[in-house]
């Protein structure tokens, strides 16, 4: 339906800006600038307006605009303005009961976990993806990708441990293998999901 693919298509441009983060921050740190390649189109809330309700189709477009600000304020190099921007997407009020609210704040989540991650606030980070897990309904790509983020972050807590010596081995040793459980929940979620799509066709 089209209302599902365009909270899909909203929520994936916002991880999709997470996987550029990375490297808006290197470029901030040599100095350079410059625009964030374009990796999908973001639906127009307007193109659906005769299957969407007024409420849900409001919530969408806010949650579309504060995206685009946080892309703007990477771009630049303002991480803690992105941030401020993305965490507004989470206090946008969705009608109850809408699965787009999930999957929209869950890559929100995501985002905002990377955000965190790159300005070496790790247990902030861990705690939006923690959240996001706790108040899933279902399971989804989105919430997969939670558990994604969730192994990037005990990645970095087991490199900030190497990097203290020899003391740090054994409690970095405990994050890796975290992270790879966290991965194999990814994955786990994912092809059950592939699973559900190939018995529904």
């Amino acid at each position: 339906m089209k209302y599902v693919i365009l909270a899909v298509a909203l929520a994936s441009g916002l991880a999709l800006a997470g996987a550029g983060l990375a490297a808006c921050s290197a470029e901030r740190d040599s100095g350079a600038r410059s625009e964030p390649r374009p990796a999908t189109r973001i639906a127009d809330p307007s193109e659906a307006s005769d299957l969407i309700g007024q409420d849900l189709l409001i919530a969408l477009a806010q949650a579309k605009n504060f995206h685009h600000k946080a892309k703007v304020y990477m771009t630049d190099g303002n991480l803690t303005a992105a941030t401020a921007s993305v965490r507004q997407i989470l206090s946008l009020v969705f009608p109850p009961g809408a699965a787009e609210a999930d999957d929209v704040r869950n890559d929100a989540r995501a985002l905002l976990a990377k955000l965190l991650m790159s300005q070496n606030q790790l247990d902030e980070a861990a705690r939006a993806i923690d959240e996001g897990i706790a108040q899933s309904r279902r399971e989804s790509f989105f919430v997969a990708n939670l558990y994604t983020v969730r192994g990037e972050i005990h990645q970095a807590r087991a490199a900030a441990l190497d990097a203290t010596g020899e003391p740090g081995k054994p409690a970095a040793a405990d994050e890796r293998h975290a992270a790879i459980a966290a991965f194999d929940h990814s994955i786990q979620i994912n092809e059950r999901l592939q699973k559900k799509l190939l018995e529904e066709r």
